[in-house]
């Protein structure tokens, strides 16, 4: 090897050497500082997009589920108010039957029908509070019913149905000014409760088929957010043990290369050695 004041090839090769070790170091401190293998596109752009877009996909299905959790609420407030108007109307034809007895007097009967017309009214109220975040699916607000998201894209819904229970509706076909002031109109009234528990509970029987349904799929979504995270962090995420244990060989490496540097630096001084020994 040459030996030359103005250049010093060892050094270079020591530096150039050093100055990988050092970038190295830097990259492996930077992953145990953020826990991630790729950070940036700069660290590996194509799974940086990949990851990117699933990232969306996760953002995205957090509002399908949003949506889906505002879903399984309405669905479970219309069926506890539901059931509550099911039993009233069990109560109600115990009363109207009651009624329909010709042997009891004026008094009696005037008893019954004002229980009866407290039941209905509590029916109207129910009906009115059966309301989640504006949404009220049983007092005939809503027709058809209310869709909610069910994908990423938002280009798929699901449906839950409104149930309308209105008195002296479809479903619930006594009327709110019904009485059994006389054994005929209470006659007509357990005929029309009859009809309308069974109504009532055909209602409830759908309405608790799409809140199973929207349960069910409010779960996949949690499960599918879930893989798709699992998913990023296979992509992205740092094996801290292994970069642990390179950050420590790195640093030996790392001092290493300094006494290298040291050492090719002092070469030129051989030269002095020479020019005082001739």
């Amino acid at each position: 090897m040459t030996l030359s004041i103005h250049t010093n090839a060892a050094a270079m090769v020591a530096l150039q050497n050093l100055n990988k070790t050092n970038d190295e170091l830097a990259d492996v401190q930077t992953k145990l500082n953020t826990g991630l293998r790729v950070g940036g596109a700069k660290d590996n752009a194509a799974v940086y997009a990949v990851a990117q877009g699933m990232r969306s996909d996760i953002r995205a299905l957090s509002a399908v589920q949003t949506s889906l959790d505002r879903s399984v609420s309405i669905a479970d407030v219309a069926l506890a108010a539901g059931e509550a108007i099911s039993d009233l109307l069990v109560e109600m034809r115990e009363k109207a039957t009651a009624a329909m007895d010709p042997s009891i007097d004026t008094f009696s009967r005037q008893a019954y029908d004002a229980d009866f017309k407290a039941l209905i009214d509590q029916v109207s109220v129910i009906l009115q509070n059966a309301e989640f975040d504006g949404a009220n699916i049983l007092n005939g607000s809503i027709t058809g019913g209310i869709e909610f998201l069910a994908d990423a894209d938002a280009s798929r819904s699901i449906t839950l149905r409104s149930q309308d229970l209105s008195l002296g509706g479809s479903v619930i076909t006594l009327a709110a000014t019904a009485s059994l002031g006389t054994v005929t109109l209470a006659s007509a009234a357990v005929s029309q409760i009859q009809a309308s528990l069974d109504n009532v509970n055909q209602s409830l029987a759908n309405l608790g088929s799409d809140a199973k349904k929207m349960d069910a799929h409010r779960t996949f979504v949690g499960k599918l957010m879930d893989s798709l995270t699992e998913g990023v962090g296979n992509l992205v995420d740092a094996d801290l043990a292994k970069e642990s244990a390179r950050l420590q060989a790195l640093q030996v490496k790392q001092q290493l290369g300094v006494q290298s540097l040291s050492i090719a630096n002092s070469q030129p001084q051989i030269i002095l050695n020479l020019l005082n020994g001739g």
